[in-house]
């Protein structure tokens, strides 16, 4: 890496390797390299944020370049370049809805579908990757919902210490009745401030029908957070194109080049 980054004589080094969820491999060593080459960063890989945020960004500011990350959640929806623009705000908690293929399974299961035969359809739409089992067993958006932990609310937060439930035990049954009573199910992302530091958890919980969280379908996601000036600040981005990740990107480079 490091010599292809001599040799390419790079300024922006645009990281995009799949999750690793364990120690956010090889990623965090790509990044390291480009920052002390003297590159911007711009990724859309979650891992290094959760494993080496305040490393990697000291290192930037130390280089006087920038390291950006907006694609990591929901795709370009501007949420970590939104707190940019909130100084002196306290942000108490969050929740939402953050993984896609989730959703999307649990929207056709409670259409009839079986589960596999639901995998299967987010697979064909290009949702769910060939192995979705980080979107099924929790971990795409514990990841996520840990980004958000370390960089708004300035809490590192280890993996483990966020309660984690996928969605494998839930039977197109129970979504159907659950959908009839008015409490359809939802994979629910929340973290909140706490005296001990912050609690987390990623897990099926049902969602009264009338709420905003319960009407996100699809690829749609959303998100809601309570801060101390806004009581309540919600942003829902309705099913995304295959572009909007890449967006996140070029909008990262914008910002990294024009500040």
């Amino acid at each position: 890496m490091r010599d292809w980054l001599a040799a390419a004589q790079a300024d922006v080094l645009f990281e995009a390797t799949s999750l690793n969820v364990k120690d956010g491999e090889p990623a965090v060593t790509h990044i390291r390299a480009a920052l002390e080459h003297g590159a911007y960063v711009i990724t859309a890989n979650k891992g290094p944020i959760v494993h080496a945020y305040r490393n990697l960004r000291d290192l930037a500011a130390k280089q006087g370049k920038r390291f950006l990350f907006e694609s990591t959640v929901m795709d370009g929806v501007p949420i970590f370049s939104l707190f940019d623009q909130l100084p002196a705000i306290h942000l108490q908690g969050f929740h939402g809805i953050l993984n896609s293929t989730t959703n999307v399974i649990l929207s056709e299961m409670e259409q009839g579908l079986t589960f596999d035969e639901a995998l299967k359809k987010a697979q064909a739409l290009g949702i769910a990757e060939t192995d979705a089992t980080h979107d099924i067993d929790g971990w795409d958006a514990v990841v996520k919902t840990a980004a958000l932990i370390t960089v708004l609310m300035d809490v590192p937060v280890r993996l483990d210490e966020i309660a984690r439930e996928g969605i494998r035990d839930l039977t197109p049954q129970a979504l159907r009745n659950a959908r009839r009573d008015g409490w359809p199910f939802k994979l629910v992302c929340r973290a909140r401030r706490t005296a001990a530091g912050v609690e987390a958890s990623v897990k099926p919980e049902k969602v009264l029908s009338s709420q905003p969280m319960a009407k996100i379908s699809g690829t749609s996601s959303y998100i809601y957070f309570e801060t101390d000036i806004f009581p309540g600040l919600a942003i829902t981005e309705e099913n995304p194109g295959l572009y909007a990740t890449a967006y996140g990107l070029l909008a990262d480079l914008v910002r990294a080049v024009t500040k």
